[in-house]
């Protein structure tokens, strides 16, 4: 009996010891999905720039091209050596947003002064990032692309997928934290 189990425990150790092998996958994908959808990202991409530049040649106001992806035009423009909002700072503001044509899906009416802590909160990156610019006092019209605006998704309300914005802003209050 003794001899049977260590035959069988022998045998076990034996095999146990074999390496693994890698399991290869059922399917093999040649990641011809993922080049179409870039694409048709760029070509979106593309599209939206030629609009915005469109807008910006037919618009009398001087856009300046920022290094986050959007452009922007002051509107009221604050020459005094005023900080702009950091990390953590309170800021109130109010906006509108217009499509490239125009057409207004929220008007600074709708929106009444909001309160946004500076990179605490959520908000879409463009305005995100416009405000950073901005001083207290200032009034900026911002031109952004769908992915630095609402991008794929839309705001679930007014604005649809993949729209361009005219975003005008005016930065009511900051306070520094």
């Amino acid at each position: 009996m003794k001899y049977a189990l260590l035959f069988m425990l022998t045998i076990s150790l034996v095999f146990s010891c074999k390496p693994s092998e890698a399991r290869r996958p059922i399917s093999n994908n040649s990641g011809s999905f993922i080049d179409a959808s870039i694409e048709r990202n760029k070509q979106l991409n593309n599209k939206e720039y030629a609009q915005i530049d469109a807008f910006i040649k037919n618009s009398k106001k001087p856009f300046i091209s920022s290094e986050f992806g959007f452009w922007y035009a002051y509107n009221t423009k604050i020459e005094t050596n005023i900080k702009t909002p950091r990390f953590g700072d309170l800021v109130q503001y109010t906006h509108s947003l217009k499509t490239l044509d125009g057409q207004v899906i929220y008007s600074s009416n709708e929106s009444e002064i909001k309160t946004y802590y500076i990179d605490q909160q959520e908000l879409f990156s463009g305005l995100r990032e416009g405000l950073k610019l901005m001083k207290e006092g200032e009034s900026i019209t911002f031109l952004f692309p769908s992915q630095k605006a609402y991008g794929y998704y839309g705001d679930d309300n007014e604005i649809g997928s993949n729209v361009p914005l005219i975003c005008d802003v005016s930065l009511v209050k900051l306070t520094k934290n």
